[in-house]
């Protein structure tokens, strides 16, 4: 009788588990099937891919950016399942409408994705810090991202559920990896993170960020051209990819994509407050690069 049972809970379990396997796969193609994304900054880069992916597993997604004529070629480059809404994170009332945009077109909103950034070229030392240029990107980097996690949180609180994402920067872990004013922003993305979830949890809100190594977006590539002006792209590129830690792998606009979609889908459902890092190991990794020892000459 005893062993009988212990047949019936092992088929039980199984069975369980063969569901729960199923659950998991079932969709494996549109992971985010009847899912409505919003996600600033998306005309190009890191957005656009994110945008694309996010399109390919069955969400309707709304580009958002102040990037007008380039916001509009995305969405038709993305067909039936994108539109375009012209949005300036630093103004707010940009943000809500741009919100407000997404639920009257698509009826909801499930994944907001404070995606838009800006670079600064300021001087190297904090003693010549110019306080008006830090003031603008912590008005994009920063402002933008709470103003989006606002206004999603109208919409999400009442229906007791959402995901929002946020770009961070392996800079905002790490310091001496960017200016100061970058590094600062950036630091202060996964701080709002945590802070912000412990109040979005209790409504059954996820809130993550993004912290990918230095990727060769347009975004990226007009800020090292001015670093480093009469210097070939391809030059610049292999300066950036060869920073990394992993050999034989780069990062990739597609690499920070992928993690989006993980984070946004059903995959994720229980995890928030979380600071997925994509950097080949590079904050976690301190290379002395001394040479070989059969170098070394006494």
């Amino acid at each position: 009788m005893f062993t009988l049972k212990l047949r019936k809970i092992g088929l039980f379990s199984r069975a369980l588990a063969s569901a729960s396997f199923s659950r998991g796969f079932s969709n494996h193609g549109r992971r985010l099937e009847g899912k409505v994304a919003l996600i600033t900054g998306a005309a190009s880069g890191i957005g656009k891919a994110t945008a694309i992916k996010f399109v390919e597993n069955g969400a309707k997604v709304v580009i958002a950016d102040v990037q007008h004529e380039l916001g509009e070629h995305t969405a038709k480059e993305l067909g039936s399942s994108a539109s375009f809404v012209a949005c300036d994170v630093t103004q707010e009332a940009d943000i809500a409408r741009a919100i407000n945009f997404t639920v009257s077109s698509y009826g909801q909103l499930d994944i907001m994705y404070n995606n838009a950034g800006v670079a600064c070229r300021t001087a190297p030392s904090i003693a010549d810090l110019d306080l008006d240029v830090f003031d603008r990107v912590m008005s994009i980097n920063v402002r933008g991202i709470v103003a989006g996690i606002k206004h999603a949180s109208h919409v999400m609180i009442p229906r007791k559920k959402g995901c929002i994402l946020c770009t961070s920067s392996v800079t905002g872990i790490v310091g001496g990896m960017a200016q100061t004013t970058y590094s600062v922003s950036k630091s202060a993305v996964v701080g709002i993170v945590k802070s912000v979830s412990a109040e979005l949890s209790k409504h059954g809100i996820r809130i993550n960020c993004i912290s990918p190594f230095a990727v060769p977006t347009p975004f990226m590539m007009g800020e090292m051209r001015k670093w480093y002006p009469g210097v070939e792209d391809d030059v610049i590129v292999k300066m950036v990819q060869d920073a990394g830690e992993l050999k034989g792998a780069n990062c990739e606009e597609i690499d920070v994509a992928n993690a989006a979609l993980y984070l946004a889908s059903d995959e994720a459902k229980y995890v928030t407050a979380h600071n997925l890092v994509v950097d080949g190991g590079c904050t976690s990794i301190k290379s002395l690069r001394l040479p070989p020892p059969n170098r070394v000459t006494e």
